[in-house]
C-alpha cells in the first residue's frame, strides 16, 4: 500500500508539543467540520499529575457546575465515505507511564484497522510572521518518505508524547509521519496562531489525499498577522528584530539555501529543552 492508506489516524496533544496552539486548534477545525463519535478515552488517574494538569470546573447549559478531567480520546467519523477517512486523537499529554498510554492508542488504532498516523506538532521558531509558515514533515518509514516525499530527521535528544506514540505505531505496523510547523517565538505564548495551525491542515492535505475543511482560517490568519503588524510598528526594536528575520527566512528560501534548513530549526527548537507555550506551569490549568 502506497503512503498512509485510506483510514489515518491524526493525532495532537495540548502542551510541549503546541506552539500557538496551532496543532490541537487543526484538531479541533477537523473535528468541528465534521460528524465524529468518541471510540475510547484512556483513565485519566493512570497518566495525570493534577498538580501540573489540574481538573476544570464549567457550568453546563442546564445550570449544574461539572467537573472536567484531562483526557485523551479517540474519535471516527460517524459516515464514513470514500476516500481517505481522518480518525482524530486529541487531548492532553500525559505526565507520565507514556509507553503504556501510548500502547493503549495504538492497540485501539490496530482495533479500528488505522493504515496510517500522523502526528501533528507546532514549536517556538525564530521565524518571521510575514513569511509563509514552514512545516517540517518527516517520517522514519523508508517507503513512506519515498512515497510522499518527505525527509529524515537526524535530531538526537528530548522528545515529547508525539514521537514515542509515533514510534509506538512505527513497531506495531503503523506507518507514521509527523508535521511541525515553526511559530515565530516572540508571538507564540501570548496569541493562537491560525497561520501555522492553516499550515498544518494544508500539508495535511497534501500527504494523505483527504478532504481537509479550513472554515474561516485563512481570514483568522490575514487578521493575526495584521495585528502582530500593528503591534510591531509602534516598537521600532521589534520592528528591526522582525526585519532581521525576514532577511534570514529570504536567504533560506533562495535557490542556493539549503533543503535542509527547516529541520535544522526544528532540531534547534528540541535542543533547547521543549521549553516553549503550552507547557503549564505546575499551579496553572492546562489551556484548552
Amino acid at each position: 500500500m502506497d503512503g498512509l492508506g485510506r483510514r489515518v489516524l491524526v493525532a495532537a496533544f495540548d502542551g510541549w508539543n503546541d506552539a500557538g496552539e496551532a496543532a490541537s486548534a487543526a484538531i479541533a477545525q477537523l473535528r468541528e467540520s465534521g460528524d465524529y463519535e468518541p471510540v475510547f478515552s484512556i483513565d485519566p488517574e493512570l497518566y495525570f499529575d493534577y498538580q501540573y494538569t489540574r481538573p476544570q470546573i464549567a457550568t453546563d447549559g442546564e445550570g449544574r457546575r461539572l467537573l472536567r478531567w484531562p483526557e485523551a480520546t479517540v474519535l471516527r467519523p460517524v459516515k464514513p465515505g470514500r476516500g481517505t477517512q481522518l480518525w482524530l486523537l486529541t487531548g492532553v499529554e500525559p505526565a507520565r507511564a507514556w509507553q503504556a498510554f501510548a500502547g493503549e492508542f495504538v492497540d485501539v488504532a490496530l482495533r479500528e484497522d488505522i493504515t496510517g498516523l500522523v502526528a501533528l506538532g507546532s514549536m517556538m521558531s525564530d521565524v518571521p510572521h510575514t513569511r509563509p509558515i514552514s512545516v517540517f514533515a518527516g517520517s522514519e518509514n523508508e517507503q513512506i518518505r519515498s512515497s510522499l516525499g518527505l525527509e529524515r530527521s537526524t535530531y538526537e535528544g528530548p522528545v515529547g508524547i508525539l514521537s514515542v506514540l509515533s514510534d509506538a505505531a512505527d513497531r506495531a505496523g503503523i506507518p507514521s509521519a509527523s508535521l511541525w510547523a515553526s511559530v515565530p517565538h516572540y508571538v507564540a505564548g501570548h496569541t493562537p496562531s491560525p497561520k501555522a495551525t492553516l499550515a498544518l491542515l494544508d500539508r495535511l492535505e497534501d500527504i494523505t489525499s483527504a478532504r481537509v475543511p479550513r472554515g474561516d482560517l485563512a481570514t483568522e490568519a490575514v487578521a493575526w498577522e495584521a495585528s502582530i503588524d500593528a503591534a510591531a510598528a509602534d516598537d521600532e526594536e521589534m520592528t528591526e528584530y522582525i526585519r532581521q528575520l525576514e532577511r534570514t527566512r529570504d536567504t533560506w528560501d533562495s535557490p542556493e539555501a539549503s533543503g535542509d534548513a527547516i529541520a535544522q530549526e526544528f532540531e534547534r527548537y528540541l535542543r533547547r529543552g521543549g521549553d516553549g507555550p503550552g507547557k503549564p506551569g505546575r499551579d496553572e490549568p492546562p489551556r484548552r
